[in-house]
C-alpha cells in the first residue's frame, strides 16, 4: 500500500532534476559555440543558442531557490 508522499523525497528528485538540466544545458550549449565556429555560422544563430542556454540556466535558478524556500520553511 502507497503511504503520503515524502516532501524530502520529492525536493530531491527536484534538485536531481536541476542538476541534469544543468548538465545537459551547459554540453549543449559548448557544443554549439564549438560548432558554430567549425562551421562558420552567423552570430545570430549562435546567439540563439546562449538564449536558449540562458533560459535553462534561470529555470535552474528559479527551482533551486524554490527548492531552497522550501527546507527553510520546515
Amino acid at each position: 500500500m502507497k503511504g503520503a508522499p515524502d516532501p524530502e523525497r520529492h525536493l530531491a528528485n527536484q534538485a536531481r532534476l536541476v542538476a541534469i538540466v544543468l548538465v545537459v544545458t551547459m554540453v549543449l550549449w559548448m557544443g554549439a559555440q564549438w560548432l558554430g565556429s567549425v562551421l562558420g555560422w552567423e552570430a545570430r544563430y549562435v546567439f540563439l543558442f546562449d538564449l536558449a542556454a540562458l533560459a535553462g540556466f534561470i529555470w535552474a535558478l528559479v527551482v533551486t531557490w524554490r527548492i531552497w524556500r522550501r527546507r527553510q520553511g520546515k
